[in-house]
């Protein structure tokens, strides 16, 4: 079973909608609240490699990018792939 994690920040309409995609998949995964000027936002940073938007996804300890990526990989078929659905 894959790790999934997740840095939302709250209010964030792409964080909602991240989490909407990866509800609909049926697993398990870790969301990290990661407001402006906390330790998580800058873990989420550094883990991304210097990604400052939210949301930042990892799956297996790889970033995966933001809600477009993870949109991106839903459409093409390729999340469900990753995350051992297919």
């Amino acid at each position: 079973m894959q790790k999934v994690e997740i840095y939302t920040q709250p209010g964030c309409p792409y964080c909602v909608r991240a989490v909407q995609i990866l509800s609909s998949k049926d697993v398990s995964f870790s969301e990290i609240n990661a407001p402006h000027g906390t330790q998580e936002r800058e873990d989420a940073i550094r883990r991304s490699g210097g990604g400052r938007t939210v949301p930042q996804i990892f799956i297996d300890d790889r970033c995966v990018g933001g809600c477009t990526d993870l949109m991106q990989l839903d459409s093409s078929g390729e999340l469900d792939r990753i995350l051992g659905k297919k």
